[in-house]
């Protein structure tokens, strides 16, 4: 290994060297470093975004809907039958975790100062709150909504909650108009908030029997059951399952079934949220380019700097081949230093954006109140291997300057 002893002694030599060298190793590690932390930071935001997102748009959405076919082409959703020999089937699925009934049913909340058009969800006992808890920004929901009684409760966002002047405890009244205008009381439970527009305009919960009763459904329908698959990689596999055991078939009442999956009842979101990964993929491949001309570019003063100590080393024996190995050894040492450093501000800086926040966005265009940091080591192992591969082997065009230094003329070169 005498090609990388005589590199290291080059490098760690550094600090006594001509300043022009300091400048070309501190510019090119400092290239490396802000590329490595510019793409660990890139990919964090990148896979932030998409899974705080994705989380909201399924918390509240869900995998999948199955529902009437005719609800696909309309604002409210049709009866399609629920019964419980089609929820067991659905649940025996694999990969299918949970199953749930619901009610939508548009009405208007009113109060002394204001009046809002909104969507009532209907939920009972067997709905998984888990999700609506974790975005409560005020009051609780301590007793499970009910699909044999009503409670009165009503949970509805704080951008609602706002525009009507409701904190938790009021009372408000909801209308709604058919053939007779009928009225419903209802006491705010608790206020939530998912920076979703689709869903704080307009969406708020209410027991599943007062949507039923309202909607004078059958026993047994509902306007649709939702589906909860255990990962979202899942969701092709199973919503291919569901579609070949209910697509197109009729419930007892002569309607058809079918079933959307999230991705189909939002593509503007999960678009965007694609968009995201062209986005990082340019960002990538940029920074590796900066890494890699940094690094080049150090190596090649560094190579001139030492054109005497090259002429030397031949005058001694040396290979231009063992030459080229020293100068490459000598910048992966530059890489290496390069990437700790950029590893450690880039996943130090994600911490602390993580656990703190402190940078802001605005909530009703990003969905989100702070960039939201989501570190992948998997992708961090892949950023650093891949930057060293390409940025070695970016040195070896540049190392065959080596061979075109001519001894007897470099031994005086001043």
């Amino acid at each position: 290994m005498f090609s990388w002893f005589i590199a290291h002694r080059l490098y760690d030599g550094g600090n006594r060297a001509r300043r022009a060298s300091r400048t070309a190793i501190l510019i090119a590690t400092a290239g490396v470093a802000l590329g490595i932390a510019v793409m660990i930071l890139s990919v964090s935001v990148a896979l932030g975004f998409k899974q705080e997102v994705q989380h909201k748009v399924v918390g509240i959405g869900n995998h999948i809907v199955v529902q009437n076919y005719q609800s696909t082409f309309s604002d409210d959703y049709r009866p399609i039958a629920i019964t419980d020999s089609l929820v067991s089937e659905l649940e025996r699925i694999p990969e299918v975790t949970h199953v749930q009934r619901f009610c939508m049913k548009s009405g208007m909340l009113k109060t002394n100062e204001s009046f809002q058009g909104v969507v009532f969800r209907g939920i009972d006992e067997h709905y998984d709150l888990g999700f609506l808890r974790s975005v409560l920004v005020e009051g609780s929901i301590e007793k499970p909504f009910s699909g044999s009684k009503s409670s009165g409760q009503l949970v509805i966002s704080e951008r609602l909650a706002r525009q009507l002047h409701l904190n938790v405890g009021d009372k408000v009244y909801a209308y709604f108009f058919e053939e007779t205008l009928r009225a419903r009381s209802f006491k705010v439970q608790a206020i939530y908030a998912t920076n979703l527009s689709e869903y704080d305009n307009r969406l708020v919960f209410c027991d599943y029997y007062t949507c039923h009763q309202l909607l004078r459904f059958e026993s047994d329908q509902s306007s649709g059951a939702e589906v909860t698959v255990s990962d979202m990689n899942h969701l092709a596999s199973v919503s291919d399952a569901i579609a070949r055991k209910i697509n197109h078939k009729q419930d007892p009442y002569g309607q058809n079934y079918t079933s959307p999956t999230i991705k189909e009842q939002y593509p503007h979101i999960f678009a965007w949220l694609d968009l995201l990964d062209l986005n990082v993929i340019i960002i990538l491949a940029l920074m590796i380019a900066v890494a890699c001309f940094t690094t080049v570019s150090g190596l090649l003063i560094i190579i001139l700097e030492r054109t005497q100590f090259i002429g030397i080393m031949k005058a001694l024996g040396s290979t231009n081949k063992s030459l080229r190995q020293i100068f490459i050894y000598f910048a992966m040492l530059i890489v290496g230093r390069g990437m700790i450093v950029g590893n450690l501000l880039g996943i130090g800086f994600c911490l602390i954006q993580k656990h703190f926040g402190l940078i802001h966005l605005d909530a009703s265009t990003y969905y989100v109140d702070a960039v939201p940091i989501e570190l992948s080591w998997k992708w961090i192992l892949f950023i650093n291997v891949a930057t060293f591969v390409i940025a070695t082997l970016a040195l070896v065009l540049p190392s065959f300057l080596v061979s075109r230094i001519r001894p007897a003329r470099s031994i005086r070169f001043e």
